[in-house]
């Protein structure tokens, strides 16, 4: 039962769509679960919200779960 929690700076409504989509399907190709499993948000911040918001509240937090952490792969 993945759930996928997004966080990123405001993009168009297509752009949103997209990416959600291409999630979806590779849960679905390469996790191997059933549609009614996957739970998907997307939440919008503001730049200068970024860094308050999310940096020092969720990603240096849990930076030793982090898979790709800054563009630099940890796997």
């Amino acid at each position: 039962m993945p759930y996928i929690a997004i966080k990123g700076k405001p993009k168009t409504a297509e752009i949103r769509k997209n990416l959600v989509e291409k999630i979806n399907q590779a849960l679905l190709e390469i996790w191997g679960c059933p549609q009614e499993a996957i739970s998907i948000s997307l939440e919008e911040i503001e730049p200068d919200k970024w860094e308050e918001t999310v940096v020092k509240k969720e990603i240096e937090p849990n930076a030793g779960k982090m898979y790709i952490l800054k563009g630099e792969k940890k796997y």
